[in-house]
C-alpha cells in the first residue's frame, strides 16, 4: 500500500530538485513519461488541463487497466460527443521524478490527433497536479526542464515576475494590450503552455477588444471538439511586466467553435489567452505554489510573428510519421494560388525528400520568410505534380 505522503508526484528522498532534457513541437513541450512502470511515453505539459489524460485508449488496454466510469463530453454546438473514462491509481513516472496513485482521464479515440499534427509520438497531456507540487522552469533555449520543492526555491533576480491568480487549477496574469496606436486594454489572459498560439483574444469579453481592420480568415487550432476556427490579425504590442513584444499575431476564434470542455470554464472570466509562441521566448518558471510567473528572455525574444505565410496545413501519417498530407489551403493565399490542393501529399520540398526531413521541419520551411521560393513535388491520387510558389505575409 502507498502511504499518503507518497502519493502525487515526489522527488526521491534527500532531493530538492531534478532537471531532465524535454522535446520542443510547434512551441509545445514534450516531456518523457513512463505510464506504470512499463510503457514508455511522451506527455505535453500543459498549464491549461487539471487532470493527466492519456489521447490512445489502447495503452491502457494494453496494461488491463480498470476503468471507474465513463464520461461523456458534448462538443460545440452539442453535436460531437467525446467519451473518455476514467482510471485510477495510475503511477506516471519521468526521470528522477515518481508519480503514485493518479487518476487518468483516458479518450476513447485520438480525438486530438497531437501525433498526426506536432509529427511525432505524443500520447498524453500532463496538467495541475505536476505545477501544484513543483516550481517548474522551462527552458525552452537549451530545452531542459527543472523541477525544484517549493520550499527550497530562491527567486533569481535576473527574471522579471508577474502576479499569477490561479483560479480552477489555472494561471493568469493581467497583461497591457496595444490593439492598435489610439486602444489600449488590460487583459486577464490564461497561460497555457499546451497551445502553439501566441494570443488569443475574445471580442466578446471587453468592448475595447475588437478584431484589427487587416486580418484573415482561417482555421487556428484543434480542441477537443474539433477545429477551431476565426479571424487572425496582430495586435501592436503586449507587455508581460518590463518586458515589450511587437506586432503579436493574434486569434480572434469564433464562439461557437471554441468551447474546448479542458481549457474553457464557465466560473472564471477572462478575455484569452497566451500560448507556446510568446512562451517559448523566454525561459519561464512556473510558481503555482506562490502565486508568481517568472520571465527571463531568451534569444528568440526579437523574432518576428509570422501566420502561416504558405496558407497550407500539413498532418503527418504512417507507423514512421513521414507522409505527409496536406488537409487545408487557406484561401487566397499563395499556395491556394498555385494550385495546391487539400488530399496532395508532399513527396520533396526544394529538392529535398520529404521522408528525409520530419514535420516539424518542413513546417519551417514553409513558415520561414516572405518571399522566400518553396517548390513542392506533390502526389495527386496517381498524378505526380509541380508546384512552385513564394512565401507571403497575409497579415
Amino acid at each position: 500500500m502507498c502511504n499518503a505522503q507518497m502519493l502525487g508526484f515526489s522527488l526521491p528522498e534527500g532531493k530538492t530538485r531534478v532537471q531532465f532534457p524535454i522535446e520542443v513541437y510547434n512551441n509545445l513541450v514534450v516531456v518523457p513519461v513512463i505510464l506504470n512502470h512499463q510503457l514508455p511515453l511522451k506527455f505535453i505539459l500543459d498549464t491549461g488541463v487539471r487532470t493527466s489524460i492519456l489521447t490512445e485508449k489502447a495503452y491502457t488496454d494494453i496494461l488491463n487497466l480498470p476503468y471507474a466510469r465513463q464520461i461523456v463530453i458534448s462538443g460545440p454546438g452539442e453535436e460531437r460527443l467525446i467519451v473518455a473514462y476514467v482510471t485510477n491509481d495510475v503511477s506516471l513516472d519521468m526521470p528522477g521524478v515518481r508519480g503514485r496513485g493518479h487518476a487518468l482521464l483516458v479518450l476513447e479515440e485520438d480525438y486530438l490527433e497531437l501525433r498526426n499534427y506536432l509529427g511525432t509520438d505524443v500520447h498524453g497531456i500532463l496538467g495541475y497536479e505536476l505545477f501544484s507540487r513543483f516550481i517548474i522552469e522551462v527552458d525552452y533555449e537549451r530545452k531542459l526542464l527543472t523541477l525544484m520543492l517549493p520550499q527550497r526555491f530562491k527567486e533569481k533576480r535576473s527574471y522579471k515576475w508577474l502576479p499569477a491568480l490561479i483560479q480552477d487549477t489555472k494561471p493568469y496574469i493581467t497583461a497591457n494590450l496595444k490593439l492598435n496606436d489610439t486602444t489600449s486594454v488590460s487583459a486577464k489572459l490564461l497561460v497555457d503552455s499546451g497551445a502553439s498560439h501566441g494570443l488569443f483574444l475574445e471580442a466578446s469579453s471587453n468592448s475595447k477588444i475588437s478584431i484589427p481592420p487587416k486580418h484573415i480568415r482561417s482555421i487556428i487550432g484543434r480542441g477537443l471538439g474539433g477545429v477551431i476556427t476565426g479571424e487572425i490579425g496582430k495586435i501592436k504590442s503586449i507587455s508581460l511586466g518590463d518586458y515589450e513584444i511587437h506586432d503579436v499575431v493574434t486569434n480572434f476564434p469564433d464562439p461557437e467553435t471554441y468551447m474546448d470542455t479542458l481549457k474553457t470554464s464557465r466560473l472564471v472570466a477572462r478575455n484569452g489567452s497566451i500560448g507556446g509562441e510568446i512562451l517559448s521566448r523566454f525561459t519561464v518558471i512556473y510558481n503555482f505554489p506562490g502565486e508568481r510567473i517568472y520571465f527571463k528572455k531568451n534569444s528568440s525574444f526579437k523574432k518576428k510573428f509570422y501566420y502561416s505565410l504558405s496558407g497550407i496545413t500539413l498532418r503527418a501519417k504512417g507507423s514512421r510519421l513521414k507522409h505527409f498530407e496536406i488537409t487545408n489551403v487557406r484561401a487566397g493565399s499563395a499556395s491556394a494560388l498555385a494550385g495546391i490542393q487539400a488530399g496532395d501529399r508532399i513527396v520533396s520540398v526544394n529538392g529535398i525528400m520529404a521522408q528525409d526531413l520530419s514535420l516539424n521541419v518542413i513546417n519551417a520551411f514553409l513558415n520561414s520568410k516572405p518571399g522566400r521560393r518553396i517548390v513542392l513535388q506533390l502526389d495527386r491520387g496517381t498524378e505526380k505534380v509541380k508546384k512552385d510558389f513564394r512565401l507571403e505575409d497575409p497579415l
